[in-house]
């Protein structure tokens, strides 16, 4: 009997030889793979199909991936992650402001993206499951994880999945400090990946429950650790996100084999440590490169 698909995947992006690797390793890994190569096929694609999750380039013809996105989430909550060959976090803000659940910079390891994958996707249906857990109260902020809301002083609050997760988690352990790692572990997920992401995340949750994000009172720094929630704000000392917000941003992408952009093609015998930086001369197509 054959098994049934783990979710139907749409992987948008106009380098064929991107979503040709991409695609691969997600049917290896059990997932039923629709692609686009621009912004307007890649909607009509989600509108046929209703896929479960999509892998959405930033960088893409007519259409950018943010325009892309911004349409996506207003049509209903299928979760994103954002592809981009830029590093410049600004992007990377912006890709989260508009909805991405999630973003990987290229060159990436395919297969770390097939766990990114299974880690949204769980992570959005556990979201849809009703969970006998009560509201979650700090301050001014009301969580309530059973029906997947968040308030502020009696407003509600546009929190991404992430950013719901990653204040719900805060909330369940007050006064407690969580290294940037433990924080991937427990609300991500992960096991390595870029820690720059949970910066990025809580920059965002700041600029959204805090008064003035750039002296927080609630979620608080706690240098040479990670972060911590102050459970009451007025006890404590103000925060400087600024100084926090400039920490270096350490990708870990190198420990993981098979980095796209390096070996492309999926069946490529790899060698015992993966090139730090893809040779131009070996790259199948200049996709590594911003595009204008």
């Amino acid at each position: 009997m054959q098994t049934p698909p783990l979710g139907r995947v749409l992987v948008v992006d106009d380098d064929p030889t991107v979503a040709e690797v991409v695609a691969g390793y997600l049917d290896r890994a059990g997932y039923d793979v629709d692609r686009a190569a621009d912004g307007p096929a890649a909607l009509d694609r989600a509108d046929a199909h209703g896929p479960d999750l999509v892998v959405l380039d930033l960088m893409l013809p007519g259409m950018d991936g943010i325009e892309v996105c911004r349409r996506l989430r207003a049509r209903g909550p299928v979760p994103v992650i954002m592809l981009t060959a830029r590093g410049d976090e600004d992007e990377r803000i912006l890709g989260l402001e508009v909805g991405a659940d999630d973003y990987v910079t290229k060159p990436f390891s395919p297969r770390e993206l097939v766990l990114r994958v299974e880690s949204v996707l769980r992570r959005a249906r556990a979201a849809t499951a009703p969970k006998p857990v009560g509201p979650l109260r700090a301050a001014t902020l009301t969580v309530d994880p059973a029906a997947r809301r968040a308030a502020k002083a009696g407003v509600e609050l546009a929190l991404t999945i992430r950013e719901f997760d990653l204040l719900a988690f805060f909330l369940r352990h007050p006064g407690r400090a969580f290294s940037r790692e433990e924080l991937m572990q427990q609300v991500w997920g992960w096991d390595f990946g870029d820690l720059s992401t949970v910066t990025v995340h809580v920059r965002r949750l700041r600029g959204k429950i805090e008064d003035d994000p750039a002296a927080p009172r609630l979620i608080q720094t706690v240098w040479g650790v990670g972060y911590r929630l102050d459970p009451d704000p007025g006890s404590g000392p103000r925060g400087d996100a600024t100084r926090s917000d400039r920490a270096p941003e350490v990708s870990q992408l190198d420990s993981a084999p098979d980095v796209l952009g390096a070996d492309c093609a999926p069946d490529v015998p790899r060698s015992d440590r993966a090139p730090d930086v893809p040779r131009p001369d070996r790259a199948p197509a200049d996709w590594t490169r911003p595009r204008a």
